[in-house]
């Protein structure tokens, strides 16, 4: 095992606990989790995770829950792509999944969900995430 891949996993079991802790006492989350939803009121994040095996919908909804109660983080669980976005990075047994989100107040918009196939966030995926949070932005106007 890598010293890397060590010192993520250590991280990762302490924001996991912190956000345990803090919903196990009854606190409120410092960011509301929302799915974004299309003007055809699907919502693909969702529909994403209800795709996946059981066991990789609860790592991901674990690492969400962390972010959602530990917010700020950083690596390396959370890593900012943009100026407005960030990925939620969740490992699983045999993959890695990514969720992109946006902040908007106190709320966390969940806009693309992916499980990573090379090194690199692909830009498809983060053109994805951009055109979705575009959309939102416009609706607020």
């Amino acid at each position: 095992m890598t010293a890397w891949l060590l010192v993520s996993q250590t991280y990762h079991s302490w924001y996991t606990s912190v956000a345990d802790r803090a919903a196990h006492e009854g606190r409120e989350p410092v960011l509301r989790a929302v799915f974004y939803r299309t003007h055809a009121g699907r919502e693909p994040v969702r529909e994403w995770l209800k795709g996946l095996e059981r066991d990789e919908r609860k790592a991901i909804g674990e690492d969400i829950k962390t972010a959602q109660y530990g917010w700020p983080l950083g690596m390396p669980l959370i890593r900012k792509l943009d100026p407005s976005l960030w990925e939620i990075r969740s490992s699983l047994a045999a993959r890695i999944a990514r969720v992109v989100f946006a902040v908007d107040g106190d709320t966390m918009v969940l806009l693309h969900g992916f499980v990573k196939k090379s090194r690199k966030t692909p830009v498809n995926d983060i053109d994805t995430s951009r055109r979705r949070l575009a959309r939102l932005l416009e609706e607020e106007r």
